[in-house]
């Protein structure tokens, strides 16, 4: 059976001829060193090139990292070996270390040494420590030295390979070779140690198209890779996978079973020749060096081949070597923490005969399925003893302890408890994968199809490309997981057994009402588990959600890539697993999970029976499902949090609720949102009320102005000067004729010119004492322009209609403390629109007649942009007049319902209290 080995292409740059690549242990880069004689770091994340080294001219045949000194070294055809610090990118260190072409350097993983090899047919070691000085040379081979490298199980030892076609083991401090392999009938070109496991193997790769796994200890060869078609330049053991890599100059690299041998894949990427392989322990990353630049790719899943059973026993496979532990064996004095990793002490259960690629405990939790390289392995989960074995590329539980195999694509076999063989079924289909549980399910790549474990009848066919399958204990509900989405499916297990009792035939779409479709999400799954009829998953943003009633929640957003184990009842908590094999915990009440699917089938008086036994700190959780299902009075009643209620019941239009809320929170949002519900709904003494908490200032002036209420309007107007709201402050005292007062305001605001043009308009008498103002103060900025401002006492002739616009003040004096309310405005709709100043002047004609008071309210507003101004009274001068000049202030003169807008400002913004410059007039 080929390893179940994805291979996924995470990084290709084209680049010239890559003679040697390194995988840095922490950081995402790639080190690859050219033909060309430049060094570069790449960064695979970002797919950008993060660092580069004009090494030489040359060739540069090998480059490593040395983490722990932030180092890269590199050997050159120049015979130079040169140490960068690839942070600084300063040269640590150069030195002729041989007198031929450099071929290759190795780091030793704790010491301080440096291992180089070249055409010289000598072996150099070099001591960083002492000053990069060469402490030892090993000699023996007869032609060029290609390739050197560390043993990882006897950092003491290294193997070399050279073009005499030998391998040969050395020991540091000794000068003689331990032994020499004749290794081929060409030139050997690379070697590699095997790092998992026992086994003391090393591998080989030649000028006669082979490669060979040797051991070591017996010195003989235990197998030869035939199939390249061109020199092997590159091999490798992977350090994580039961894999073997071997790279040639045919363009090709080839994927062999570190253990059976058999080629499991050939990737060729159309890069010409294959010059280097690199990959690291502890990730499944493999970058290769070609002709025409580097790929990475990513091989297989990072998932961990991991088991736990009902009661908290999780068993684990590392490579060959099987691991348990008990989530039990964590004690009752320890407080664990949500996300926490818990201290679980590891033992040593066993090893299995197969490279595990999946492992699964039988409902019971008594047996443990191992299944990998084709085959399969039933171990007593306590002893880890084999119970029964046999052939399989896929091996499921159903729900009552039978199982079932997939052999091939048309072969799937059932056994029964006790691991006899009672069917030998083939599909019509290509069954390409197998789904246990309830019924047995054989998916194609369009379809699902599932089938019942006694007879083997067809339930139902499903067209839905499946991902994975999970049924709930129960049997009654399945979550199919596809690429996008997943859907939760309600078995109608009665449906199905009176339509197969009665006889009548299944077509090949089988019992049309055997499933129901009850919810679709839009959610990829990465691992799911059911706990009742919550189904509780991890997506693929890496999200701890649960789905209820179609209805998801998340519990927990995950800081990394963790996959369920599952839940125990006992201590409501669901439990994960991340790819280094720490065992965390989340908390879900079952309780919770209860109540909310009692409520999803309706079932509310025992949902109410439940609720007690909710923790308070959750019932928020449960007001936020209420409030989903429409249920917003109930999510009230439940929700403890104050903002929460505060928001459902303004939802609901509870106000004596929302007020209770708003007085203890003492919110000014809240103040504010209750306050405009008030108001729409006419309960203006509330509205009153809230935008006064609120200091919602602006509001308060549209809901007094709206009524006519001049008490609140004159109180508004001290609150709103106490806080600085100068715009809201002014329109109260306009609205209530009190214009003395307005002009006072602008000159506090230092908006004297303004002051000045609005006396003008409305207070002619008030324009003297105005003006001596405004020359005092423009004289601090323009002596000229003050000289320059005309006063209308000393130049009435200046200011038309000057003593009429005098006389009208005095009569209009009279009625400006008239308030007419709000209710009396469809008396005044249709007044004339006559301006004071033209009622006067109809007057004098007549001037015994008396000036009524209505004709005295008419609004006294100018066409726009036809504001009087002060003229400018200079002899033989031009008018001047300053960049900076204000603008005019327009205003609605009617004294008691009018408006002004000063300088474009809204109502409730404050005032500026500095003015970059004063107008002339």
């Amino acid at each position: 059976m080929p390893l179940s080995l994805k291979i996924k292409r995470k990084l290709a740059q084209r680049s010239e001829r890559v003679k040697s690549v390194d995988l840095h242990p922490s950081e995402p880069w790639i080190l690859a060193s050219l033909y060309s004689g430049t060094v570069g770091i790449w960064n695979y994340q970002s797919q950008t090139m993060v660092k580069s080294f004009e090494v030489t001219e040359l060739p540069v045949r090998s480059a490593k990292f040395i983490a722990r000194k932030q180092w890269v070294v590199a050997g050159a055809d120049d015979m130079f070996i040169r140490v960068y610090n690839y942070n600084t990118m300063d040269k640590v260190k150069v030195f002729e270390a041989h007198t031929d072409y450099i071929r290759c350097v190795a780091v030793h993983p704790t010491l301080p040494y440096v291992l180089s090899s070249s055409d010289d047919m000598l072996i150099k070691l070099w001591d960083w420590d002492k000053g990069w000085v060469c402490t030892q040379i090993f000699e023996g081979h007869s032609h060029y030295v290609m390739q050197v490298t560390f043993n990882p199980k006897d950092t003491n030892t290294f193997a070399s390979a050279s073009l005499d076609r030998t391998i040969k083991i050395w020991n540091l401090g000794s000068p003689d070779p331990n032994f020499t392999l004749d290794a081929h009938l060409k030139g050997v070109n690379c070697v590699d140690y095997f790092t998992g496991g026992d086994k003391p193997y090393l591998i080989t790769g030649s000028d006669d198209h082979t490669a060979k796994v040797w051991d070591y200890q017996t010195k003989s060869c235990v197998q030869t890779l035939e199939g390249h078609t061109h020199n092997v330049s590159a091999v490798c053991f992977h350090p994580e996978l039961p894999i073997i890599m071997t790279g040639s100059e045919d363009g090709t690299i080839r994927i062999w079973h570190a253990t059976t041998y058999r080629l499991e894949n050939t990737l060729n990427y159309g890069l010409e020749r294959v010059w280097a392989i690199g990959c690291m322990k502890g990730s499944r990353r493999v970058v290769i060096g070609y002709d025409e630049g580097t790929i990475m790719v990513k091989i297989g899943r990072e998932e961990p081949v991991a088991s736990m059973d009902n009661s908290g026993k999780i068993i684990w496979a590392k490579h060959n070597e099987i691991q348990t532990v008990n989530i039990k064996s964590v004690g009752v004095d320890y407080e664990v923490t949500d996300g926490e990793r818990l201290p679980l002490a590891v033992k040593e259960l066993g090893t299995c005969d197969l490279y595990p690629q999946s492992l699964k405990h039988n409902p019971n939790g008594r047996f443990v399925v191992c299944c990998g390289d084709g085959e399969y392995i039933i171990y007593t989960a306590l002893a880890w003893r084999n119970r029964s074995f046999g052939s399989a590329l896929e091996f499921v539980w159903s729900s009552d302890g039978e199982y079932a195999v997939r052999e091939s694509t048309s072969k799937i076999k059932l056994f029964s408890k006790t691991f006899q063989e009672k069917k030998n079924i083939r599909p019509t289909f290509s069954a390409e994968r197998l789904y246990g549980g309830t019924l047995l399910a054989m998916c194609s790549n369009d379809f699902i199809c599932f089938y019942d474990w006694g007879e083997c009848r067809l339930i139902r066919r499903i067209d839905v490309n499946v991902k994975n399958l999970y049924w709930a204990d129960s049997g009654d509900l399945v979550a199919i997981a596809s690429d996008t989405s997943f859907y939760i499916l309600k078995y109608n297990r009665d449906v199905v057994s009176a339509h197969l009792d009665s006889g009548r035939p299944v077509d090949e779409q089988g019992v049309e009402d055997a499933f129901e479709l009850l919810y679709e999400i839009n959610e990829r799954v990465r691992t799911g588990l059911w706990v009742g009829d919550c189904f509780i998953y991890s997506n693929t943003s890496w999200r701890l959600n649960y789905c209820v009633g179609g209805e998801v929640t998340t519990m927990f957003h995950l800081d990394r890539p963790m996959y369920l184990l599952g839940y125990l009842a006992n201590q409501s908590r669901v439990y994960l697993i991340d790819k280094e094999f720490n065992v965390m915990g989340y908390t879900l009440l079952l309780t919770l999970i209860e109540y909310k699917t009692l409520v999803m089938r309706g079932d509310l008086e025992r949902a109410n029976e439940i609720l007690p036994s909710i923790p308070k700190e959750h019932h928020n959780s449960v007001a936020r499902f209420l409030e989903s299902r429409g249920m917003v009075e109930d999510a009230m009643e439940v929700a403890t949090d104050p903002d929460y209620r505060f928001d459902l019941a303004i939802q609901l239009g509870k106000l004596e609720v929302a007020q209770e809320i708003a007085t203890g929170a003492q919110s000014e949002s809240k103040w504010k949102q209750l306050g405009e519900l008030a108001m729409s709904k006419g309960m203006l003494e509330l509205a009153e009320a809230c935008l006064k908490n609120a200091m919602d200032l602006s509001g308060l002036l549209l809901l007094y102005s709206s009524l006519g209420d001049a008490e609140g309007l004159l109180e508004l107007a001290s609150l709103a000067t106490e806080n600085g709201k100068n715009n809201v402050a002014f329109l109260c005292l306009f609205m209530l004729g009190k214009l003395e007062e307005c002009i006072q305001l602008l000159i506090d605001s230092n908006r004297i010119p303004e002051a000045a043009l609005m006396a003008r308009s409305y207070l002619p008498s008030k324009v003297s004492e105005i003006v001596a103002i405004w020359r005092k103060d423009l004289n601090k900025v323009n002596p000229k322009a003050a000289e320059s401002l005309a006063d209308p006492e000393e130049y009435p002739n200046l200011f038309e209609d000057w003593q009429v616009a005098l006389a009208v003040e005095s009569k209009a004096a009279e009625t400006r403390g008239f308030y007419p309310s709000a209710a009396e405005y469809v008396n005044s709709v249709d007044r004339s629109h006559i301006t004071l100043l033209e009622a006067f002047q109809n007057l004098q004609t007549d001037e015994d007649a008396p000036l009524e008071n209505g004709d005295l309210n008419h609004e006294a507003e100018e066409e726009n942009g036809e504001e009087e101004q002060e003229e400018v009274h200079e002899e033989g001068q031009e008018e001047e007049q300053d960049e900076g000049q204000e603008e005019a202030v327009e205003v609605d003169a009617d004294s008691t319902n009018g408006a002004v807008l000063v300088n474009g400002n809204e109502a409730d913004e404050q005032w500026g209290t500095n003015n970059e410059g004063h107008p002339s007039a």
